[in-house]
């Protein structure tokens, strides 16, 4: 039979209450193993870890250390479980490979098991690096443009202050954009971001609430400085 592990991260307490769980992703993960007829060797996780990182994981490195030596499918629910990092995320599928291992994504339907499961994943891969990096030097060039010319906001963009006719960096609400940046990463939808948000206190620009719509214009169009 064929052998597979599993991994299971949340970045926050809340994050294990709400969204994608880690009992969400471990039913999901023993569903596939039951339906593809894999021996689920055993599933590690890493409660309240951010995906920047992936050095500072015991879950992550004890479950691609036991898919190597078994040479088994590391299976996760996401490749954002794995990292948020492109870079990172080829450096796991390169030691999968090099022990004859592979790598299994539940959400984006993709896998290491063929030779065509292994160029799509790598497509995609790139792909989605380079979407978020022409998305974030667009919405910075324009933003730069303008303050450069001295060209008046109307309104203020999220995450700036005006002071005159000039732009400045408002960290507080950056902060805020990184956060739902990393709760979309962590398989947040659109509207629970927003009840989040609006739960925790939060104020949009003008001191209302937050919607779906906001938080999608937001995700796409707010520069991190």
């Amino acid at each position: 039979m064929k052998k597979a592990v599993g991994y299971l991260r949340v970045s926050t307490k809340r994050q294990s209450q709400e969204g994608v769980s880690l009992e969400t992703q471990k039913e999901k993960i023993q569903a596939w193993a039951t339906m593809n007829d894999y021996k689920l060797l055993g599933i590690e996780e890493d409660p309240g870890y951010s995906g920047g990182r992936i050095d500072n994981r015991e879950g992550l490195q004890k479950a691609i250390k036991l898919a190597c030596d078994e040479k088994a499918a590391l299976v996760a629910y996401s490749l954002s479980r794995l990292s948020r990092s492109l870079k990172d995320t080829l450096l796991i599928v390169e030691r999968l490979e090099e022990s004859g291992a592979d790598l299994v994504s539940l959400s984006e339907n993709l896998d290491t098991t063929s030779a065509s499961g292994k160029m799509i994943f790598r497509i995609f891969c790139v792909l989605n690096q380079f979407e978020r990096e022409v998305l974030s030097e667009r919405t910075s060039a324009a933003l730069q443009y303008k303050k450069g010319k001295g060209d008046v906001y109307s309104p203020t963009p999220y995450g700036f202050k005006r002071i005159g006719m000039q732009l400045i960096v408002d960290e507080g609400e950056q902060q805020v954009v990184r956060k739902m940046q990393h709760l979309r990463e962590d398989g947040l939808s659109l509207r629970s971001i927003a009840l989040h948000l609006n739960k925790m206190g939060v104020p949009a620009k003008n001191g209302g609430e937050w919607y779906a719509s906001t938080i999608h214009y937001m995700l796409l169009n707010t520069p991190i400085e």
